[in-house]
């Protein structure tokens, strides 16, 4: 059993089961009904997305310096009570079955997932090695 860190609207993984998206709004231009067919999401949980501001901060850094703000900004935003619950229960899910989260930018080390996956592994979970991408340098 394992949580997977995954690009929303890329094929699924073998064994990959639930796919939660962690992002603020759903895909344009796809109907709700489509979103697990196309390889989306299944859940639609934003609890875990960053705030927009942040987002931005996260799509326009530059320097290895722009993406520790960004880093430290969403481990913020990530620390309140309910954010912390939520990774808290992620982390125990993932000893019981498998399942995925993730967002839809193309490179991890410019959006939240890699912050995430952080998160979830210091919260105990187990998160499998099967995506690429770090905010450190």
């Amino acid at each position: 059993m394992t949580v997977h860190i995954v690009r929303l609207g890329s094929p699924r993984l073998e064994n990959e089961g639930l796919r939660i998206g962690t992002v603020r709004r759903p895909p344009r231009g796809v109907a709700r009904e489509a979103f697990a067919a196309q390889d989306w999401y299944d859940v639609w949980y934003p609890n875990l997305s960053p705030m927009p501001e942040t987002v931005d901060l996260g799509r326009g850094a530059q320097t290895a310096a722009e993406r520790q703000v960004f880093r430290r900004r969403y481990r913020k935003e990530m620390s309140a009570p309910e954010a912390r619950h939520s990774i808290a229960l992620l982390a125990a899910l993932s000893h019981r079955t498998s399942f995925s989260v993730g967002c839809y930018c193309e490179d991890e080390s410019r959006c939240h997932r890699a912050v995430l996956r952080e998160l979830l592994r210091e919260a105990g979970a187990d998160v499998a090695n099967d995506a690429g991408g770090t905010l450190s340098e």
